[in-house]
This record gives C-alpha cells, structure tokens and sequence, in this order.
C-alpha cells in the first residue's frame, strides 16, 4: 500500500498537459500584455521608455509572484486532499480593467492636461485603492460566496466571459478569419475532443504555428516591421514609483466613484472564478485568493503599474486540457521575463493578432456552458438573468464608442433620438453599471423565486435596494439616492416575496440529478477510483502525450 507521504514527495512539477495549458494560458496573458501595452503608447501617448521600462517590468513582477503563489495554492491543495489532478488557478491582468483605466481614468486628465505623467499618476492611484478594496473584501467575500446561489455565481462570470473577454477578439478573428478560423478549429479539436496530434505535439502550440504561418505566407505580417522592433529590445528591471503614486492618491476623491465599484466588482469576480474552479473540482480557499489579488494590485502599484492583475475566468478550461500546477509557474515566469526584456514589441511583429485571440473565445465558449451545465436545469432562467447586465454593459460600451469615433455622445445625440432608431440606450446604461454585482443580485432573486423560497429572494432584492441607493449597481456614481427609481423597484420585487412567503409555499424538491451538482471535491470526499475522474484523466492523456 502506496502511504500518502510517498505520493506527496512523488507529485511532479510538470506534467504533459501542463504543456498545453501553458501555451494556452501563455497566449491568453501574451495577448492582454500586447493590449495593454499599445493602450498606454496610442491612447495615453505615454512615452515607450516609461511602458517598457517601468510599466511592464513592475507588471512582470506581480505577475511572476502571483503565478508562483498559485502554484503554491494548488501543490498544498493537491497534499492536502492526496490528489495529483489539482489545477492551479490561471493569474493576470485584469481585461476589464485595462481598459476601465485606460479610457476612464487615464485618457480623461490626458485629454484634458496634454500631460501622460499626471494620468499615469491617476492610473497609478486608482490601481492602488483598488487593490485595498479587494484586501477589504477578502473578509467579505466568503459570506457572499457561502450564501449566493451557483446559478447566480456562474452567470456573472459567464456573462463577463461571453462580452468582455470573447466579444472582441471575435470581431478581431472574424476580421482576418482565413488565419483565425483555422487556429479555433484546432483548439476545440484538441481541447474539446479526445482526438490527438501526431507525436503528441501540443495543441495550444500547433495552432500558434499554423496560424502564424498562414499570416505570414497570406502577407500579413511585415519583416521591416520585425527588424524595427528588434533594435527597441533592453532589458528592465522595475524599482518603486511611490513619488507617481502619492501624488496621484493626493488628488484621489474624483477616483473613488469608480474605484468602489470596480474594487467590489474585482473580489466578486474572483469570488465567481473560486466558484468555477470549486464546480470543476478544485475548492480554493477564497480569502487566500483575494488576499493574493488586492496585494498584487497594491505592489504592482507601488512599482508602478496601473493594471491590477488578478485571478482569470478560465480554470475549467485549463484542467480539461491537462494543465495542473506547473502551467501557472511556467506562464508567469516566461510572462515576466518578456516584460524585462521588452519584448512585447517583437511579438506584435511576429504574430499575427487573429492567430492568437482565438483562445479568448474558446474560454469564453467554456465558462458560458458550465453556467449551465454545473447548475440544476431548473435554474437555467437565473444563469440568463445573470447574464444579461453585462450584456447590457458591453453593449453600451460599444455604443459609446462608436459614437465617440463619430466625434459625438449619447447625451449630444438625445435619448429621443437614440430610442426612435431603436436603440433603448439610457435604460441599457441604467441596466449596465455595477454589472457583476447587478447580475449577481438578479440572478440570485430568480433562483429563489424558482425554488419558493421567498424570504431569501426578498433578502437579495432588498440587498438589491441597498446597492441600487448608493450607486453600486445601476448608479452613475457613488451617492446618497444614486438610482432611487431602481431602487424602489427592488423594493417592490422584495414586498412581493414577503407576501407569497406568508402563504408558506412548500419549497422546490431538487431534481435527482442536483444532488450530484452540490458535491464539491473536499479533504473528506472519496479517494478510491473515480470513473468520471479516470476517464478525464485519460482524455487529458490522449490530448497531451
């Protein structure tokens, strides 16, 4: 009889389907670093020798110590449950917020002061208050977590997936689809089946290959464009910014009406990913985890980064194609070395953008369907509430900027104007904001009134109320009566609940195969032979070598 200890001392560092998660995951984070860094130099106009020797070496160094910690995670989670399928949680800079600091914080005192330095400040202090949030809510976070439905968790993390992540690099695919098209049909060929490539050659990294080649062959890509960006490469190492940052937080006030929000937004997200990971088998310590996010903001910060980092949408998606603890190391250390070598530049050279998007719709393609697979049938109308502010946010966004581009505004255009062509604006924007909290809220009603169990349904749509008053959802701003009228409306929703509970309804009896969705991988769950899990463990084999 094989003891625990030896299987401990024997749980490897890597193995074969770290490879593919690697080059998926890698790719994932390679992409939002790419992003990330022409926002700064095209939008922001701040100079390349502060984005490549400042910005995205302090980048590098949350990025390495977060992967490194998760790897941590996941090792003392395998030891401690005596399992060698543990993967580790994926770790980078938050997409959403990306963008959020680039066009709402940045751009706006850029615009307004001609002066990149000040609106790096800004960034630099936003980030910061942020990540204290996010400490904050690591002592908040697990209570929500115990008491919100999974329909309502994994609804908001769909809903974020299928628009913020999956949306635009889907445009991006379809706009060069001879190259992107055939790099998704790899993916879901190798990630979604048991089919393997010959020699075991890892999927993530063929599909890379075939779609950069085809790029290159089809004339998309440029070599003096390649030669240009070799002679920028010099390595960095990053050293503290706290002058940018206190004089950022100096002037912090007009920061907070988006920083709360997006601070709540940030732990609720990796509330709904610690969720996703404990539906697919591996059940985190969420305090742990949120604790790790804010202070990678807050030292990220501190050296000069205005992009939080934080834990990604996308574990399932990971596990199924091999990825165990190594992936996460692997990915942050290559990640980080990129980032002191300033190699970013050379990269956007020599891949093509359509070749390596594609994984963003796979994840995106994943999470929407465990919404609904790790959830009871009976709830499927909770996961679509849930869905749908965030689909309402995205959609705003993209009206925002279309007419932006147009050199106009919704509030220039008139909602009478917007709403006679058919585009129901000002009540998507209401709809929108505080998103994730937004949908958690309304799925998490729907789930209860489905269920009969009205006293908790009228909880949530009073906590909706609450929310809705100050601003944090439907709000434009932090503020006393911020959306009244949505807030009566919940209130509304929660006298309703209350009548039908004091007809004591008889709750819901679960569907047989719920029983089987409530389990959660834990120190006591069985550790004989799973056949699920076995035959998980062979796909994964097939798929990896």
């Amino acid at each position: 009889m094989v003891s625990t200890k030896s299987t401990v001392v024997g749980l490897p560092f890597w193995v074969r389907g770290d490879t593919n998660a690697f080059f998926g995951f890698g790719v994932n984070v390679l992409v939002n670093v790419l992003t990330l860094t022409g926002l700064c130099i095209a939008v922001v106009n701040l100079p390349e020798g502060e984005v490549f020797g400042t910005i995205l070496p302090a980048l590098g160094i949350a990025l390495v110590a977060g992967n490194v910690y998760y790897t941590y995670l996941a090792r003392r989670l395998a030891r401690r449950e005596n399992r060698s399928d543990v993967t580790a949680l994926p770790y980078g800079p938050s997409v959403p917020h990306m963008f959020i600091v680039i066009f709402v914080i940045m751009l706006p005192i850029y615009l307004r002061t001609q002066d990149p330095v000040r609106a790096w400040e800004a960034g630099l202090a936003w980030a910061f208050i942020i990540g204290v949030i996010v400490l904050i809510g690591a002592f908040v976070g697990p209570y929500i977590r115990r008491y919100a439905p999974r329909a309502a968790l994994l609804g908001t993390l769909a809903g974020i997936s299928i628009t913020f992540i999956s949306m635009n690099p889907a445009g991006q695919m379809w706009r060069m689809a001879w190259v992107a098209l055939p790099v998704l049909a790899l993916l879901l060929i190798g990630l979604l089946t048991d089919v393997k490539l010959p020699f075991n050659f890892p999927i993530g990294l063929a599909a890379l290959l075939v779609g950069t080649a085809i790029g290159w062959a089809g004339g998309a890509m440029s070599v003096p464009d390649v030669t240009a960006a070799a002679r920028d490469i010099a390595f960095a190492v990053p050293s503290f910014k706290l002058d940018l940052l206190f004089t950022g937080l100096a002037d912090m006030a007009p920061l907070l009406a988006t920083a709360i929000p997006l601070g709540v937004y940030n732990f609720t997200e990796g509330m709904t990913n610690v969720e996703s990971a404990a539906t697919a088998g591996d059940n985190y310590n969420l305090r742990s985890v949120l604790l790790a996010d804010g202070a990678g903001a807050v030292i990220g910060a501190a050296l000069g980064s205005p992009f939080p980092p934080a834990v990604y949408v996308g574990h399932p998606g990971w596990k199924a194609a091999g990825g165990r603890s190594g992936y996460s190391m692997a990915t942050g250390v290559v990640i980080a070395v990129l980032c002191f070598l300033g190699m970013f530049g050379l990269l956007a050279a020599i891949f093509p953008t359509a070749a390596i998007v594609p994984i963003l719709l796979y994840i995106g393609l994943l999470i929407g369907a465990q919404a609904f697979q790790a959830t009871p049938r009976a709830h499927a109308a909770a996961v679509v509430a849930a869905l749908i502010p965030n689909i309402a946010a995205w959609a705003t966004g993209q009206i925002d900027n279309a007419l932006a581009a147009a050199g106009t505004s919704a509030a220039a255009v008139g909602d009478d104007a917007l709403n006679g062509a058919g585009v129901v604006y000002d009540g998507l924007l209401v709809l929108g904001r505080g998103a994730i909290l937004a949908g958690l809220v309304l799925g998490a009603v729907v789930v209860f009134i489905i269920d009969k169990r009205f006293v908790r349904a009228a909880v949530f749509a009073g906590t909706g109320a609450v929310l809705s008053f100050i601003g944090l959802i439907h709000g434009e701003r932090i503020e006393w009566n911020a959306s009244g009228q949505v807030a009566l409306g919940y209130l509304f929703v929660a006298a309703i609940c209350v009548i039908f509970a004091l007809g004591r309804p008889t709750p819901r009896e679960p569907d047989p195969e719920e029983a089987e969705l409530d389990r959660t991988p834990g120190p006591a769950a069985p550790t004989g032979p799973d056949p699920d899990r076995l035959a998980d463990e062979q796909r994964t084999s097939a798929l990896s070598g």
